[in-house]
């Protein structure tokens, strides 16, 4: 067992860089190194790095071909549910396309969370419910940490109900919020979230009103959601930079 141990960090080690460089862009033009140039840089075995570019190709990064070596998967083969190319993808120069498909793909998940969470919350879902919209009605009074506060919210939903698949999302939805909350705040130019929007929800889901909590939740990512499209536009109204010819 010690002496497995190092070899696991190593691969771990190596497919995180790789990984890494892989989503942010590095590899872009100059494609992965050989099986061979990969063990020679990180000084590693190639069962090592075998392992590594394997914990790669499960995440839909890379294939590997007879004769083509190490082929990088397009984006959309990339498995974003997966909770490290996800931390990969927050790493990325911003873009407010991203945050938009992620805001949709909230807008179909977590209305449903909450209706269900309406339904089938035990009293102890409910108390961390209240307990996070109260840290968030601290957070705007500046004794709490804002995000963490929101972030403690969404996944408190997800957790109330008590469906796997919502479940399972909450690495997801944790990782995914840190970025985004960040990003529409800076757009709002604030530095928390309304409270009152997530108390709304909160208070049909410890009323056990599914539809109000499902609208409720809807609304209000919603609005996150009119947000970005504002910035997008914005963005792409704004003039060109001129070119060397302009000068």
């Amino acid at each position: 067992m010690s002496r497995s141990a190092p070899h696991a960090t190593l691969t771990q080690s190596i497919a995180e860089d790789l990984g890494k460089g892989i989503v942010t862009g590095r590899f872009e033009h100059e494609g992965l190194p050989s099986e061979q140039a990969i063990a020679d840089r990180y000084g590693a075995a190639r069962t090592i790095t075998r392992e590594a570019i394997k914990m790669l190709a499960a995440k839909g990064l890379v294939r590997s071909r007879t004769r083509m070596g190490i082929l990088i998967e397009p984006e959309d083969r990339w498995n974003l549910l997966d909770s490290d190319v996800l931390k990969w993808l927050m790493q990325r120069p911003f873009s407010i396309d991203t945050l938009i498909e992620f805001t949709e793909f909230r807008l179909g998940a977590e209305p449903n969370a909450a209706r269900l969470a309406a339904m089938h919350a035990t009293d102890v879902e409910k108390s961390t419910i209240c307990t996070a919209v109260q840290r968030m009605y601290d957070a705007e009074q500046g004794k709490e940490p804002g995000l963490e506060a929101d972030i403690g919210f969404h996944v408190a939903v997800l957790e109330a109900s008590r469906n796997r698949f919502c479940l399972q999302m909450r690495e997801f939805i944790a990782i995914a919020l840190t970025y985004s909350i960040q990003r529409t705040n800076s757009i709002k130019g604030e530095h928390r979230a309304c409270a009152s929007d997530h108390d709304d929800v909160a208070k049909a889901i410890l009323a056990g009103r599914p539809e109000r909590a499902e609208r409720a939740m809807y609304e209000l990512i919603e609005r996150a959601l009119t947000l970005m499209h504002g910035e997008r536009v914005s963005n792409m109204s704004l003039p060109a930079a001129p070119s060397s010819s302009d000068a």
